[in-house]
């Protein structure tokens, strides 16, 4: 079946996609997991789906199908089952002289494609798309799960006026029960969990209100407001979700926090669950944890070259502390993790100490700490030293036991890597001060604080050029000649990114090295200004200039930049 064009791997060489290293080390990753090259060679970050299926395409002679520019007329799409489409991953096409073209992901699963003839008795002729963007089309084309949307099972509710049923006693408390039996309920709280993972979400919010229940999901950072069940439904599907967590059904007066495993497609994810009473009822947020977003190295968080070559050379010293710093949610545990998975080698023995524990990492040895036998963050990291190993890393420095207890691991030898919550890395240092660590503590043993935010990223598939007009130039402190030379981009809003111009997120760093200026201001005991401003002297690009730099470059938005990371007065 194999043409003259060569395989497909060769083909991505030719066209500069790969290298032949980086093809070397997706071959190595797929023997190893028992996995495709091409699916490796994604995982890497060294292609993306498209390219790799485009080239699989050229490899075979086979047409390939970008999904968010066709259009499949419904005639088509009834020709093939939603259970069969769903179940192989495909999806119809055309229909041509009495065949049916079909678009699948892997040209050589002749098994799919045998039984695809039996059940639809016709001859079948394919296409090529990516698995997920196949995925994605099905759940257009056919509705979002097995022919129901939350949309349309919320209609179902509001339109019939079952009594699930939140009644009050005389206390005036609500009282939630739910018979397991209680299949619709069950089946919106799946909907629900399952369009929020088809979304890319990272968050579910449940909040009840006087006359609604509002459900949003976090995507790409940002809050999305979905269609709200009605408010008599609160209480069935806090207890479907209580159940799913493991938690007590009957407690409504305290928080409470559980974990739930669930297969979602094909994916096994896990969700944190936290459930807060509120004065309209309990609140539920659902984290949702997948062990696919860690899988990433540190080439692929988004730092620049210059951050990127000083970052892996100082994830390789034998001793110090390196802390990387932000708000909830800035993509700090990502950052550790791609490090430790950096450093994750036979030869090499890997602690943490984490509150709680929310990705397994094979080969690390992870310790969650449980404040309700007194197992906290410094007594992990005393027990710990005792085990000899070469790298600790400590989920965050919360006080100034936790943080003397760290400085003294990296001063006895070992690689310590925490997070601080803090605006900006020059802070990292005056907080541990505040935190009552010796100044001369810190000197001596911090190298680097890495602060970080996440940025939307344009959506590649509508993204197009703009020229931004000169009063957001003028505030974004971009120069009229550095202008002229950027690239400015924004997404006009496809199917691709839910009309919102963005989809995915990218770092922007910081990086400040622990240079005998910044020791010497550190020891002194040196404002936080001052330190920056001596940081700033030495060559270190703040947040902000980053951020700017990946606008011109058209990554991101000038927007974007200013939602999450200010301009100060030494960048003026």
């Amino acid at each position: 079946m194999s043409t003259s064009m060569g395989n497909f791997a060769e083909i991505l060489i030719r066209q500069g996609v790969i290298s032949p290293e980086q093809l070397a080390e997706a071959e190595q990753m797929a023997k190893g997991a028992d996995m495709k090259v091409g699916d490796a060679l994604i995982r890497l970050g060294y292609a993306t789906g498209e390219e790799v299926v485009r080239a699989i395409a050229q490899e075979h002679g086979l047409e390939y199908v970008d999904l968010n520019e066709v259009v499949i007329p419904p005639s088509v799409v009834e020709l093939v089952p939603e259970s069969v489409a769903r179940e192989n991953a495909i999806l119809p096409l055309a229909e041509m002289d009495g065949a049916l073209k079909v678009i699948v992901s892997d040209p050589q699963d002749y098994d799919t494609l045998d039984k695809l003839r039996f059940i639809l008795n016709r001859q079948v002729e394919i296409a090529l798309a990516p698995r997920e963007n196949i995925l994605e089309a099905i759940n257009r084309h056919y509705g979002q799960t097995e022919g129901e949307s939350a949309d349309s099972m919320l209609q179902e509710f509001t339109d019939t006026a079952i009594d699930f049923t939140e009644t009050e006693d005389e206390t005036g408390q609500d009282e939630e029960v739910i018979d397991e039996s209680a299949a619709p309920i069950v089946r919106l709280v799946h909907l629900i969990v399952s369009e929020a993972v088809q979304l890319r979400a990272s968050d579910i919010h449940i909040e009840p209100f006087e006359d609604r229940v509002r459900v949003r999901y976090r995507i790409d950072g940002v809050l999305v407001e979905r269609d709200s069940p009605p408010r008599r439904l609160l209480g069935a599907i806090l207890s479907r979700i209580k159940i799913m967590a493991n938690m007590d059904i009957a407690e409504r007066r305290r928080p409470q926090d559980g974990r739930i495993k669930l297969t979602v497609g094909n994916k096994s994810l896990d969700f944190r669950v936290s459930v807060l009473p509120t004065n309209h009822g309990q609140s539920v947020v659902m984290r949702i944890l997948d062990k696919d977003s860690i899988k990433v190295g540190v080439r692929q968080l988004g730092m620049s070259e210059e951050t990127y070559n000083q970052f892996t050379s100082l994830i390789r010293r034998p001793n110090g502390i390196i802390l990387v710093t932000g708000p909830t949610g800035s993509g700090k545990t990502t950052t550790l993790y791609a490090a430790l998975n950096e450093l994750n080698r036979p030869d090499r023995k890997i602690i943490t100490a984490e509150d709680p524990v929310e990705y397994y990492l094979p080969g690390v040895n992870q310790v969650e700490v449980r404040h309700s036998i007194g197992l906290d963050f410094a007594r992990i990291i005393r027990a710990m030293l005792r085990q000899a190993p070469n790298v600790i890393l400590v989920g965050e420095m919360r006080d100034s036991e936790t943080a003397e207890m760290g400085i003294q691991a990296s001063l006895t030898g070992h690689l310590v890597f925490s997070t601080l919550h803090t605006n900006d890395a020059p802070g990292a240092v005056t907080r541990m001060v505040d935190m009552g660590v010796p100044a001369y503590l810190v000197a001596s043993s911090v190298i680097a604080v890495l602060a970080q935010r996440l940025v939307r990223v344009v959506c590649t598939k509508c993204k197009q050029p703009y020229t931004p007009s000169e009063s957001v130039l003028k505030a974004a402190g971009i120069r009229p000649e550095l202008a002229a030379r950027a690239k400015f981009m924004r997404g006009k809003g496809c199917g691709n990114c839910q009309r919102s111009g963005y989809r995915g997120r990218i770092g922007i760093y910081e990086l400040m090295l622990m240079t005998s200026k910044i020791r010497e201001l550190a020891f002194k005991g040196a404002s936080t200004q001052e330190i920056r401003r001596a940081a700033i002297a030495q060559g270190m690009k703040t947040l902000y200039t980053d951020g700017m730099i990946k606008a011109m470059k058209g990554i991101t938005t000038i927007d974007e930049v200013f939602r999450v990371a200010k301009r100060t007065s030494s960048e003026g």
